[in-house]
């Protein structure tokens, strides 16, 4: 196969998205490919779903809308508003509205920490779709509040009031479930 050109995460990596560069985008997937299922995995709770949503996220933002590519500001951002397009595309076509369940991470995790995993999912189902849609992106994709705000057309302010208060009432559902 020869060297495999490395690109650094700013503009070059960007040019090479947006020329097509093979390598360009073995890189994104690299560095997101995970968190962007795992995201994904949260906002779906199927993984056939969530594969779709990848799949179509790299087909369609980044294969053949290439060429907006190069006036990203923060790829990650792009990233991760571009997934919740899909995730929400999918989730109204097969479920009516965006449901978070837990992934089945069975090989990642010892029974007790999947049913305690859950048990925590459970409840994070039962918060308003804003919230559930903020706390995975931040706890499942890592994204910072800046980003999220980028992503789902919200302040970072907003973004992060909308985590704490999913904290806050996620707190208290654990409370009131003991």
């Amino acid at each position: 196969m020869g060297s495999e050109r490395t690109f650094g995460l700013g503009d070059e990596l960007l040019t090479g998205l947006a020329a097509g560069d093979e390598a360009a985008y073995r890189q994104v997937y690299d560095r997101y490919g995970a968190a962007l299922f795992r995201t994904a995995m949260r906002l779906l709770g199927s993984r056939h779903d969530a594969e779709d949503a990848v799949q179509e996220l790299f087909l369609g933002a980044m294969v053949r809308s290439r060429h907006r590519l190069r006036y990203v500001a923060d790829l990650k951002a792009y990233l991760f508003a571009s997934l919740r397009h899909e995730t929400a595309r999918i989730a109204r076509r097969h479920h009516g509205t965006a449901a978070i369940e837990d992934a089945a991470d069975d090989a990642a995790h010892p029974p007790d920490d999947r049913d305690r995993a859950e048990a925590l999912w459970a409840l994070v189902r039962r918060l308003p779709a804003e919230q559930r849609e903020v706390l995975a992106l931040k706890t499942q994709g890592d994204l910072t509040f800046r980003q999220i705000g980028a992503a789902c057309g919200i302040s970072p302010n907003t973004a992060a009031s909308r985590y704490r208060y999913a904290l806050e009432k996620l707190r208290r559902m654990m409370e009131t479930e003991r």
